[in-house]
C-alpha cells in the first residue's frame, strides 16, 4: 500500500464543500430539527468555506426520517442518509466513505459541545497542519458542566486507556471530531468496531501510525436526556480495549499504509531517542564490562571481548527496539536482530582492532588500561550504532505487508 501523501493546505477559493459535518441520529425526533437548524445557521454565519451537513439516520423507528428528509429539502447545504442498522460507528463509516469533502467531521445531535469550537477544530486540517482533530473535555482550558457520575466514568475511561494502551490523546469519547478525507480513507478499513468504541479504535490506530492529532479544549454541557446505556457501552469498550491490546502485543495492528511520505512527520523526536538510547547504552556498557571481566581469565582478551559484545548486542538491540524506537510485538524482530548483528560486527571490528593496537604498542597492558581502551572504542561504536539503528535497523518495513512491528 502506498504511503499517505504530504499534507497540503486547501485553497481559499475551493468551489466544492470543504467540510462535511455528519450528525448521527437514532430516534431523535425532538432534538433533530432545532439542532440541525442551529448548526446550519452557525456555519452560514461563521464558516468561510462551502460546507455540507449530513444527517445519518441509524434505523430510527420514530419520526426522525421524515424530519431529516424535510430538512434536506429545505436547507440547500443539508442532506440525509438512512441506514438499516444501528451503530454510531457504522453511521460515520458510511457517511464519511461516501463524502467527497476534503475534511470530514461529526458532532452529537444534542450539541452538547459549544459550536464556537467547530472552526478551531477543523482549521488545522484545512491548513494541512494535522490529520485528525478532537474536542477534549479534559484539557485545562475546557469548561464542562455534567454530573459527578458521568465525570467519574469519563475520567476513569481515559485513565484506563492511558494505562493499558499508552495513548497520548486526552479524551477519546467526546462527540466532536474531524479527520482529513485522505486519512479517513486509509483508517476506516482498519477500524473493526461499528458502535461506541469506533472513536477510540480510530484514534489508537492513527496515533500508533504517527499521524498528527490536534486537540481543542471545548465548552461542554451534559445532555440530561442522553439515551446512551452506560453499562452496555462500558462493557463494549472494555472488550474493544482488550482486542486492541492483543493486536498491539502481537504487533498485528496494520498501520504501515498510514505513514506519511518523506517530508511529513519526522521518524521520532531525536532528543528523546538520544536520551533513551543513552540510558540503554549505559546499562549495556556496564553489562559489557562485567561480562568481559568475568570471561577474560578463561577466554582471553579477544574471546572475552567477542562474547561479551555479542550478548550485549542482542540485549541492546531488543531494548532499543522497544524503548528507544517504540516498536512492540514480534513482527520484524528477527530481521531487526539480524541487522543489529551486522552493526555488532562493526562494533566488534572497532573494539578488537583497538585491543590489537593496544597489545602491539603495550605488550602487557594492565587490566584497567584494557578496559579503558575498550570503553572508548565502545563509545565510538555506540555513536555509529545509534545512527545505523535510526537510519537502517529500525526503519519501517515496506508498506502493506501487515506484519511489521508497530510504533508506540
Amino acid at each position: 500500500m502506498d504511503r499517505l501523501p504530504l499534507r497540503l493546505p486547501l485553497p481559499a477559493d475551493h468551489p466544492e464543500p470543504v467540510l462535511d459535518v455528519v450528525v448521527p441520529v437514532f430516534n431523535e425526533e425532538t432534538d433533530l430539527e432545532p439542532s440541525v437548524r442551529r448548526l446550519h445557521a452557525h456555519l452560514r454565519e461563521t464558516f468561510p468555506y462551502p460546507f455540507r451537513i449530513t444527517v445519518a439516520d441509524n434505523a430510527s423507528t420514530d419520526d426522525t426520517p421524515r424530519i431529516a428528509a424535510r430538512l434536506a429539502a429545505e436547507l440547500p447545504e443539508a442532506e440525509w442518509i438512512r441506514l438499516a442498522e444501528k451503530g454510531r460507528g457504522r453511521a460515520l463509516r458510511v457517511a464519511w466513505s461516501r463524502s467527497r469533502a476534503p475534511v470530514l467531521a461529526y458532532l452529537d445531535v444534542d450539541l452538547s459541545t459549544e459550536l464556537n469550537a467547530l472552526l478551531p477544530l477543523v482549521a488545522p486540517l484545512i491548513s494541512g497542519h494535522s490529520d485528525i482533530a478532537i474536542g477534549t473535555r479534559l484539557a485545562r482550558g475546557s469548561r464542562v458542566i455534567r454530573g459527578p457520575k458521568r465525570e467519574i466514568i469519563s475520567r476513569c475511561y481515559n485513565v484506563l486507556l492511558r494505562s493499558t494502551l499508552a495513548v497520548g490523546f486526552s479524551d477519546a469519547q467526546c462527540g466532536f471530531k474531524a479527520v482529513r478525507r485522505d486519512v479517513a480513507a486509509r483508517l476506516l478499513p482498519l477500524v473493526e468496531d461499528s458502535e461506541w468504541f469506533f472513536d477510540t479504535e480510530l484514534l489508537v490506530i492513527a496515533e500508533r501510525a504517527g499521524l498528527r492529532i490536534h486537540e481543542v479544549p471545548v465548552d461542554w454541557v451534559d445532555d440530561p436526556d442522553s439515551r446512551v446505556d452506560l453499562v452496555s457501552t462500558a462493557v463494549a469498550d472494555l472488550r474493544g480495549i482488550v482486542r486492541i491490546g492483543r493486536a498491539l502485543a502481537r504487533g498485528t495492528l496494520p498501520t504501515a499504509g498510514l505513514r506519511r511520505a518523506t517530508g511529513g512527520d519526522p521518524p521520532g523526536p531525536l532528543a528523546a531517542q538520544l536520551l533513551r538510547f543513552g540510558a540503554v547504552g549505559v546499562v549495556s556498557t556496564v553489562g559489557y564490562v562485567l561480562l568481559y571481566s568475568a570471561l577474560r581469565p578463561v577466554a582471553g582478551p579477544q574471546g572475552a571481548n567477542a562474547w561479551a559484545l555479542l550478548v550485549c548486542a542482542v540485549a541492546n538491540t531488543a531494548a532499543n527496539r522497544r524503548l528507544t524506537f517504540g516498536l512492540r510485538g514480534r513482527g520484524g524482530a528477527l530481521r531487526q536482530q539480524a541487522k543489529g548483528l551486522a552493526v555488532f560486527g562493526l562494533g566488534l571490528a572497532l573494539t578488537s582492532g583497538s585491543l590489537a593496537a593496544l597489545h602491539r604498542w603495550v605488550p602487557r597492558p594492565a587490566r584497567p588500561t584494557e578496559v579503558a581502551v575498550l570503553v572508548v572504542a565502545n563509545l565510538v561504536a555506540t555513536l555509529l550504532r545509534f545512527l545505523l539503528m535510526r537510519a537502517w535497523v529500525f526503519t519501517a518495513a515496506p508498506c502493506g505487508n501487515g506484519t511489521g512491528a508497530e510504533p508506540r
